[in-house]
């Protein structure tokens, strides 16, 4: 027992003795960061005004608008499409932002955007990026964004014993197909709803002073039209009721520009998502003066974003 004991520690010491000597130990040290797909917002007043179809618009007669300052932006979805008849899902799917069957419309559950898990984001913040390695390659001529909330201060004008007042206004606007809404905050108040609102519910705030006295207030609505710009609607339509905005890639010149994909890139790509709000904001203008007054009867008709341009930044 004892020499079996003795050669196992032989064995030991010999095995240790003849195992190579590999250095000293080293530690893998911070991986360079992967390059990424990036979006951001841009909200631009000057850009074309375009119709549901991705054409030229005008305000309607009986109607008028005006160019609303954004505060923030939420997006549900964000699609590319490789070609004019790629159907919406069919393209490369990057984001999806989380949806619940609570709330209840019409005696049935429905499904909603989540409006407690809908980022907000700003002009030239970042509403989605994804490594370039994860994104399908190939070349994609169209960006699809679904637009669910936007937050943007207005003027309007309220006649009081016979003396107008103009002021500023902030409207939070639901144009999702269907959120969701605990409760949601326009400027400084907060308006509980527990309860699905369709494409086009709104919540107005507004900070007034009248001869001396201050007053803040708070009214809801709803829009009876949302614009949806789809240039591309007769070779692939957008579902009902939804604000699934598309718009055609541009290089850093204006021009149409494919954006392709390897997967083999070693810098970001950065997608400037620019939203037109040439006049997004349109009533129905009963005095017939151009200002929004909603004492005087003057009606939201459409309250939707005309058009988008993706420009793959240099």
């Amino acid at each position: 027992m004892k020499k079996v004991i003795a050669l196992s520690i032989l064995a030991t010491v010999f095995l240790g003795a003849c195992k190579k000597d590999t250095g000293p130990e080293t530690t893998q040290g911070p991986q360079p960061a992967q390059p990424r797909l990036i979006f951001v917002y841009k909200f631009d007043s000057t850009q074309v005004r375009l119709n549901n179809l991705g054409q030229p618009s005008t305000i309607p007669s009986g109607n008028a608008a005006q160019s609303p300052k954004f505060n923030g932006m939420g997006a549900h979805y964000i699609e590319m499409a490789k070609t004019d008849f790629d159907s919406v899902g069919k393209g490369t799917v990057l984001y999806i932002t989380p949806s619940v069957t609570t709330g209840i419309t019409t005696g049935t559950f429905t499904n909603a955007i989540d409006f407690d898990q809908q980022p907000v984001k700003g002009a030239g913040q970042e509403i989605y990026s994804v490594p370039l390695s994860q994104v399908a390659p190939g070349s994609y001529k169209w960006l699809r964004v679904s637009l669910a909330y936007q937050n943007y201060d207005i003027r309007y004008k309220f006649t009081y014993l016979g003396t107008p007042y103009y002021f500023t206004g902030t409207i939070a606007s639901f144009i999702g197909y269907n959120s969701y809404i605990n409760s949601y905050k326009i400027n400084t108040q907060t308006l509980a709803v527990n309860a699905n609102k369709l494409q086009g519910y709104w919540g107005f705030e507004t900070t007034t002073t009248i001869m001396g006295v201050t007053t803040t207030t708070t009214s809801t609505g709803q829009s009876s039209g949302t614009t949806v710009v789809n240039p591309i609607f007769a070779s692939s339509p957008i579902p009902a009721g939804s604000c699934l905005v598309t718009g055609q890639f541009v290089g850093s010149t204006g021009s149409a520009q494919m954006l392709t994909i390897t997967g083999n890139e070693t810098k970001d790509i950065v997608i400037e998502v620019s939203l037109s709000t040439n006049n997004s904001f349109e009533w129905q203008d009963n005095v017939v003066d151009g200002w929004y007054e909603p004492v005087a009867g003057d009606v939201v008709v459409d309250m939707g974003v005309r058009g988008m341009i993706p420009k793959i930044k240099p």
